[in-house]
């Protein structure tokens, strides 16, 4: 049985991430991100689910980033590998 988006905490996020491109962590692009404190980023795979958030802390392999619920998942604060989160594009901010 499939869930529908009515299930999930934030299931219309503010921003219109479908505009953000998909970059699944196995592309180049995804291995080669760098993202530093303070930067707007998203998690590349599904934009979608985490949405858009800050970086507040990294160590080698890690960024934490604090969403602020602004995805479907309604997610706040996570850490994730470096290769699933990129920069928000700049031609993407203002559209989004």
């Amino acid at each position: 049985m499939h869930a529908s988006t009515s299930s999930f905490p934030n299931p219309r996020p503010p921003y219109r991430l479908e505009l953000l491109p998909v970059v699944p962590p196995f592309y180049r692009r995804a291995r080669n991100s760098e993202v530093q404190p303070g930067e707007l980023v998203y998690y590349g795979p599904a934009p979608t689910y985490y949405g858009i958030g800050e970086v507040v802390g990294e160590t080698d392999e890690h960024v934490l980033v604090d969403f602020r619920g602004t995805g479907m998942f309604g997610i706040h604060e996570e850490a994730l590998a470096r290769r699933y989160v990129l920069p928000v594009p700049e031609d993407r901010v203002g559209l989004l």
